[in-house]
């Protein structure tokens, strides 16, 4: 299955949907504001998508000033909140994943014991929660270890990984398709776009420089079902990635 990240105009999505049969991945529920009024928010999204056509959606969870493996009390409780927010707007609305960042800035945090507290912070949160699959993306992370530490200490089910293979690009200096060998146990929905390895500038796959054919070739040979969401802001590029997507994997758009 093949997600489009709602990136853009209601109307623009709708037009890909149709294009493509794709499914939907909200942004909506990761932003802070959107969480406060969250009933209204997700009446009126439940709307939107009936009139795109949407059959199968995602959701990204919030991640600005929050942080799961913070020693901040007060942090932790604010990102729990948040977290569960997202949490309880993807199960009402049917969706089949929730993505939400690692949220580690290198340079500003270390990763002694990185790992456990995140660890610590996902068993609660899944406790009680088992409606859904919960994927954690990797963003400014160097490297996958810490990542797949924490992965296997929480040793559940409902918490897989998902790979950014754009962030992976730009922010790590270890090649994506080592990030998809070392991780493909774990990997259960992965975010695609492309950029030049100098910033995140979420290109349409084949027009930036990773190494799309190999990345993919590991990716898609794991016995495991895999998701897609093309992360990309404009339609034009949206469509390329597809039709890129398609060629690379060697499938036509009915057996995505």
């Amino acid at each position: 299955m093949i997600y489009v990240s709602h990136l853009l105009p209601d109307r623009e999505m709708a037009e890909v949907l149709e294009q493509t049969g794709a499914g939907i991945e909200s942004i909506d529920f990761s932003i802070a504001e959107n969480l406060d009024n969250l009933k209204e928010n997700i009446l009126d999204y439940r709307g939107r998508l009936r009139a795109m056509g949407a059959e199968h959606l995602t959701i990204h969870g919030p991640f600005l000033d929050l942080n799961p493996m913070t020693f901040d009390s007060r942090i932790r409780q604010a990102t729990m909140l948040r977290y569960a927010q997202a949490y309880e707007a993807a199960a009402e609305l049917g969706a089949e994943k929730i993505v939400y960042h690692t949220c580690y800035h290198p340079d500003i945090y270390l990763l002694t014991g990185w790992a456990q507290r995140t660890a610590e912070f996902y068993q609660e949160f899944l406790e009680n929660r088992k409606e859904l699959k919960v994927v954690l993306e990797n963003v400014f992370d160097r490297e996958w270890e810490p990542i797949l530490e924490a992965i296997e200490e929480v040793d559940a089910p409902d918490f897989d990984f998902c790979l950014d293979i754009g962030h992976a690009h730009c922010y790590s200096p270890r090649p994506v398709e080592e990030w998809a060998k070392a991780m493909k146990k774990h990997i259960s929905h992965v975010h695609i776009h492309d950029n030049l390895g100098d910033k995140d500038s979420h290109m349409a796959l084949g027009q930036g420089n990773i190494s799309l054919e190999r990345t993919l070739n590991l990716l898609l040979s794991e016995k495991h079902p895999l998701t897609f969401t093309i992360e990309c802001g404009t339609k034009e590029a949206v469509l390329t990635s597809w039709e890129t997507f398609q060629k690379l994997s060697g499938k036509s758009p009915a057996l995505i």
